[in-house]
């Protein structure tokens, strides 16, 4: 199902590039996820090639769910870290209470999608209409600001350094995108990354060390809910409350979900909440998780960042996505190659980031703009004051065992005031 789209696609979802193309607008998308993916195991204390694998193998589930018709790159999602944190550590270290509830929140997708399958589409467009669609994504885009400037150096404590190194790759990728030709200006975040880390090369901010250590080919440290006779580490499936308190997060991430395929959408044109549907991108979603956690990875999440990328380089292509994650898969079994990635500064990252989350922030003022939303109507200015305000000012709401904050909150005040607010009269 085609909506217009935000951006003049070069090629469409449906399309693939040459072979040779392909390969490196696949690698710009595996540059895209590294940094965020590798970061959340690390923060967890969890293998890196684990989440690594499990991401690759996640978007290829996600993929054949939604029958290779949406984008979408699945990496290791930050909602979880505290709620996972804290089951580690009220079972003394033991992830055993962490994974599985990890796994049955992916079981809880499944369900959620069962019962959208059930009660249908509709009343998508009731809950998200253009005034909530826009600031929406605006907040996704710019809730994903602080951790770009942060990378970036660009801080109160900053190093200059970093500063400058982020400085240069955020350039590369704005004048390869604004004054390349041709193949250059479709894998500019490709040639940022190159540029801005043979740069922080040269200012010394590269540590060689974790190459010199990682082996040539390493099996990724999975950890199994079985016994596999000292291969593995292992753990074991835990079902008491420190288990259950996990679940709730899923009222987040759903809300997340739909949001990013909701942006995904204005770039590519297509209304993915219909066409596969919102029940299939859940159940992609859901497995991708459950597999993941199963495996000792973290849990899954649709990936801002690769969105970003699509909207930059216009190049939608399901193919790529596809082909990320094959070489994402390979890369984890390549110790040497996963570590020189890894030391990759974050400067470069943050370089890169600032445009990547602006571009995806300000699809959301496309969206307002395309749809004519008129802001001369006090109920569309509240609606979308309340939603940017308490989507990007930190607002934090605790219901129980659940906290609702940035896209989820800012979601959920606009649902409501938009079904509650009446129309103002036109005299």
């Amino acid at each position: 199902m085609k909506q217009e789209s935000t951006v003049d696609l070069l090629l469409d979802v449906d399309q693939r590039p040459s072979a040779g193309k392909g390969i490196l607008l696949s690698f710009q998308h595996v540059f895209a996820m590294f940094g965020a993916t590798i970061l959340v195991p690390l923060i967890l204390g969890m293998p890196v090639s684990v989440a690594l694998f499990a991401s690759g193998v996640g978007t290829l589930i996600y993929m054949i769910s939604t029958g290779f018709k949406v984008p979408v790159y699945l990496g290791s999602s930050f909602a979880f870290i505290t709620a996972m944190s804290l089951a580690m550590k009220e079972m003394g270290g033991d992830v055993s209470a962490a994974q599985t509830g990890v796994i049955l929140t992916g079981l809880v997708y499944v369900l959620v999608a069962a019962g959208v399958c059930f009660a249908g589409t509709k009343w998508i467009d009731k809950l998200l209409p253009p005034i909530i669609i826009g600031p929406m994504i605006i907040v996704i885009g710019l809730g994903l600001a602080g951790s770009a400037v942060t990378n970036a150096g660009l801080v109160a404590d900053g190093n200059w350094k970093n500063a400058l190194v982020a400085v240069v790759t955020f350039l590369i990728a704005a004048f390869i995108n604004t004054k390349g030709k041709g193949f250059l200006r479709i894998i500019p975040f490709l040639f940022a990354i190159i540029g801005g880390y043979l740069f922080a090369l040269t200012l010394g901010l590269v540590d060689f060390t974790p190459v010199l250590k990682a082996n040539w080919f390493e099996i990724p440290g999975f950890y199994l809910p079985f016994s596999t006779g000292g291969a593995f580490k292992e753990y074991n499936l835990y079902f008491g409350p420190e288990t259950i308190a996990i679940l709730p997060i899923a009222i987040v991430t759903i809300s997340e979900h739909i949001g990013d395929h909701t942006v995904l959408g204005q770039i590519c044109g297509r209304q993915f909440l219909k066409e596969p549907g919102l029940h299939r991108t859940l159940l992609g979603d859901g497995i991708a998780t459950s597999v993941s956690a199963f495996l000792g990875g973290p849990a899954n999440t649709t990936y801002g960042e690769n969105t970003g990328v699509i909207g930059m380089t216009r190049i939608a292509s399901v193919s790529v996505i596809r082909n990320a994650a094959f070489i994402a898969i390979a890369l984890s079994f390549l110790g040497k190659f996963t570590a020189l990635i890894s030391t990759i500064p974050n400067a470069v990252l943050g370089g890169m980031s600032i445009l990547l989350y602006g571009v995806i922030a300000s699809n959301g003022l496309k969206v307002l703009i395309k749809e004519r939303v008129d802001f001369a109507q006090m109920r569309n200015l509240i609606i979308a004051s309340a939603m940017l305000v308490l989507g990007l000012g930190g607002a934090i709401l605790k219901l129980g065992p659940v906290t609702l904050s940035g896209t989820a909150l800012s979601a959920m005040t606009g649902i409501i005031l938009n079904l509650i607010l009446p129309y103002e009269n036109k005299d």
